[in-house]
């Protein structure tokens, strides 16, 4: 934690920083935490100094994130998320007070947090409480609202809403092309770092199948960068480390982002959806029943 601590020397500099990201605006930020406009200005400021990098663009009456302000923000929200939850659940609140939904670590971060600042700035209201697991647990035993689930949208005793299709592509940074040559075919990824995903419990179409899709021989020999969560196969492609399987609900907004791109032209399409699950009687009272529009109009 001494790293930490020197890294980030206050708590509130965190809060600043994620209220001045997620509304663009010191000023919002400042209204929003109940202090002035400086003291969020310098708080940012001094987090910048302590990291070595600048997190926001400045220009007259307009703020931009940086490309590390993208990341760092959104590590940081997730963080934060992460903490709120933890804190409420022990806070012994009944359970009509909260809206869940179970889904994988990625799902949460790179799907639901970019949306969520717009859903809680239309409904303050609304606590939406994200349950990540690296299984699929019963939504009814554990009193779950809502849960995102692989599959083809029939699960007996349970309504679904197909949020995408399960469509995989090839995705690196921007940093780690530099000082090589973009593939010039799909084969040619094979000489490239590849960053597998190993997840035990909800297995995973991965390198196999999308070199087999594009009809090129592979051998997974089990080397190279590997890992159990797929978040984490995200974060090292972001981070340089090499060319991962981008999963399109997931890495979409990356792309747009320019924190991600994509390589080649091959797809592999594996045949399933995303879906939200709820149970057949329907969502669990009315503010359950609004998130559940709500996420019926990010699938149109």
């Amino acid at each position: 934690m001494r790293k930490l601590i020197k890294r980030i020397q206050s708590p509130a500099a965190l809060l600043a920083f994620e209220a001045a990201a997620r509304h663009l605006s010191f000023t919002a930020a400042a209204d929003e935490l109940n202090v002035s406009q400086p003291a969020v200005s310098l708080a940012v400021k001094k987090l910048e100094a302590a990291l070595g990098t600048q997190l926001f663009r400045r220009s007259h009456r307009a703020i931009a994130l940086t490309g590390p302000g993208e990341r760092f923000y959104a590590d940081v929200s997730f963080g934060l998320m992460h903490i709120l939850n933890s804190a409420e659940a022990v806070a012994d609140r009944p359970q009509e007070d909260h809206v869940s939904l179970s889904c994988s670590t990625a799902f949460a971060h790179y799907w639901m947090l970019p949306r969520l600042a717009t859903f809680r700035r239309d409904n303050p209201d609304i606590d939406i409480r994200l349950q990540t697991t690296d299984k699929d647990i019963d939504i009814s035993g554990d009193r779950l609202s809502f849960a995102i689930r692989l599959g083809d949208g029939t699960w007996p005793g349970y309504e679904s809403l197909r949020l995408g299709p399960e469509q995989i592509y090839p995705v690196c940074s921007p940093a780690y092309l530099a000082g090589r040559a973009v593939p010039r075919g799909d084969a040619e990824l094979i000489g490239h770092a590849l960053i597998h995903l190993d997840e035990p419990h909800r297995p995973r179409a991965g390198w196999r199948e999308w070199f087999a899709a594009q009809g090129i021989a592979y051998e997974d020999t089990g080397g190279g960068l590997r890992f159990n969560d797929y978040a984490l196969v995200i974060q090292a492609a972001i981070a340089g480390e090499g060319v991962a399987c981008g999963w399109h609900h997931i890495v979409e907004i990356l792309v747009e982002q320019g924190l991600l791109l994509r390589l080649g032209t091959g797809v592999y399409d594996v045949g399933q959806g995303h879906y939200v699950l709820w149970p057949a009687q329907g969502p669990q009272g009315p503010k359950a029943q609004r998130v559940l529009d709500w996420l019926k109009t990010q699938v149109s």
